[in-house]
């Protein structure tokens, strides 16, 4: 009996540490990159860093052939990773690679949405519907409602209209919508966001499940005046998807300050462990932006990580 019990603990002890082992092993995760109007040859290789940086992911890279190419080879397997990031703006996908990307979505992926990839794939409606909303390439009411907010609450406008736009880049002020989602839960109502694109005037078919940060678009920028969402999660079956309206990115990894802003760094993390994951382990930095100041990491990383 008295061997039995040790067989018993040890066994247990066993499964203990690869349970351990399983839950804090590094998220797999895949960028979908290799055509964009942005400098995705500069934004990809940040997202990696920035997600490696953080020992909360491994990142692989999934190229896709240059712009007017053959796509049909193109096929990203989704499946094998639990959290995709899209920095992809470009030719439409074979019907395969988008079955299998909607296959990987019904099946609870995490997916982020980065930037202008809320730009693509207008003639796609389902798309559409994954990134909530989107800019440009001809977008108009047909494509969905104007997605802002007004009077504390998420609007969806149908006027007629061009969707997407920008002023010129400059700081300006995000503003807390949920603070009590595990992204934003002990981060500031309210901070500073390096100089960047503020997109407005975003129009699509999807819904907001969680509006997590918002920021006025100033008619002294050239633009909407307007309350306009710059973070959210969308309301899509059993898939986990955050999207980020931030992060504009440079010419070089030196010359890129959205991307180095500290606060866009930290709510990429965080959203892209609860699309994940379902939640977010992560502590709130010291070196978040306040109200009245940015905050770089011009490495990509936190200061006292090696």
């Amino acid at each position: 009996m008295k061997k039995k019990i040790i067989a018993c603990l040890a066994a247990m002890s066993v499964m203990g540490v690869f349970c351990y082992s399983q839950t804090n092993m590094p998220i797999k995760t895949l960028i979908v990159t290799g055509q964009n109007n942005h400098a995705w040859e500069v934004s990809h290789a940040v997202i990696k860093q920035i997600l490696e940086n953080s020992r909360l992911f491994t990142v692989d890279i999934s190229l896709s052939p240059p712009q007017g190419e053959d796509m049909s080879a193109f096929k990203p397997d989704f499946a094998a990773y639990k959290l995709v990031v899209l920095d992809y703006n470009g030719d439409r996908w074979a019907e395969e690679t988008e079955k299998a990307f909607i296959d990987y979505l019904s099946k609870g992926g995490g997916l982020v949405f980065y930037h202008a990839a809320n730009n693509a794939f207008r003639e796609w409606t389902e798309y559409n519907k994954i990134a909530g909303f989107g800019g440009w390439g001809g977008r108009n009411e047909k494509d969905g409602p104007y997605i802002y907010m007004k009077d504390g609450k998420v609007v969806y406008d149908n006027s007629p209209g061009a969707g997407g736009s920008h002023g010129p880049r400059h700081e300006f002020i995000l503003n807390c919508g949920n603070r009590d989602h595990p992204v934003t839960k002990g981060l500031p109502e309210r901070w500073l966001h390096a100089q960047d694109e503020l997109y407005d005037h975003m129009r699509g078919p999807g819904k907001v499940k969680d509006l997590l940060y918002w920021a006025y678009s100033s008619p002294e920028k050239n633009g909407s005046g307007r309350n306009e969402l710059s973070i959210f999660t969308v309301d899509y079956g059993n898939a986990r998807i955050f999207h980020t309206t931030l992060g504009h990115a440079g010419n070089t990894l030196e010359d890129n300050t959205a991307m180095q802003c500290t606060g866009f760094q930290v709510t990429l993390l965080r959203g892209a462990e609860w699309a994940a994951t379902g939640k977010v382990t992560q502590k709130v930095p010291t070196d978040f932006p306040a109200e009245t100041k940015i905050s770089l990491r011009i490495n990509y990383r936190e200061e006292d990580r090696k």
